[in-house]
């Protein structure tokens, strides 16, 4: 297991394509898959050849989130929860979706610059029928892409969107057909690799500094919240009816 590819990365030109590779578990970020991301990740950062990079998952799932039985392991100093969430990066990332984006794999998705989706793909934050809680961004991030109303549908309904509303409402920049949303990607990047890497690289800074500032009072209650649910018996519930396979008996408390 501790061998197992968790991503493997492609240099085209200035584009850098990172793919995850754990299709088998629909994508379930572990502990290897955090740093596997994060390696990739600080590569895509600090070449100053690389313009652009492309996230991409599996052909049925972008991924699932975190991985239930082993977690996710730490977050990573440059790029906190799945070596990601909370990086300041200068270059811009883009996500290729097909299939699920699910809980951590659409909070993958919201910490990128732009989207590109299969027709097929969909976005959720699922957690509330686990009885956990969106911990990486998703509490503030989906009203900072998506309508107030629909962002609290997503969060306390854990019903997804589909790749043609999340465009509709402007989560997702470009839908294309379903296994092209990787080529689709590319030919988005390579887009931005046309202009100035020194300007690109100033403008997304530029706008990724005013989010995150906007973001620290998220962070905040999104932990304040994580202390509350990790002591109730819902939360233990939650977890224990997924890896059974069963539906959860909640108790409210």
């Amino acid at each position: 297991m501790g061998n197992e590819q968790r991503v493997s990365v492609e240099r085209r030109g200035p584009v850098l394509i990172i793919r995850m590779c754990r299709e088998s578990k629909r994508n379930a970020v572990d502990p290897l898959m955090t740093a596997a991301l994060d390696e990739a990740l600080n590569h895509l950062d600090d070449d100053v050849d690389l313009w652009c990079g492309v996230l991409v998952g599996g052909e049925g799932a972008f991924s699932a989130g975190t991985d239930l039985a082993s977690g996710a392991g730490d977050p990573t100093e440059r790029g906190g929860p799945y070596g990601l969430i909370k990086r300041r990066r200068r270059t811009p990332l883009i996500a290729a979706v097909e299939g699920i984006a699910f809980g951590g794999g659409f909070e993958l998705v919201m910490s990128c610059d732009m989207v590109v989706a299969g027709r097929s793909a969909r976005f959720g934050l699922p957690e509330v029928a686990r009885g956990v809680i969106p911990t990486c961004g998703g509490l503030f991030r989906t009203w900072q892409s998506l309508p107030l109303m629909v962002a609290k549908q997503l969060v306390l309904t854990g019903k997804p969107l589909t790749a043609r509303r999340a465009y509709e409402l402007g989560l997702v920049n470009e839908i294309v057909d379903d296994g092209e949303a990787q080529n689709g990607a590319i030919e988005l990047a390579e887009r931005v690799c046309e202009n100035s890497p020194f300007a690109v690289s100033a403008s997304l800074t530029a706008m990724n500094d005013v989010i995150a500032t906007a973001e620290d009072v998220g962070w905040l209650r999104t932990d304040q919240a994580l202390d509350s649910i990790l002591a109730s018996e819902d939360h233990q519930e939650g977890v224990a009816a997924f890896l059974e396979k069963r539906s959860p008996r909640w108790r409210g408390r």
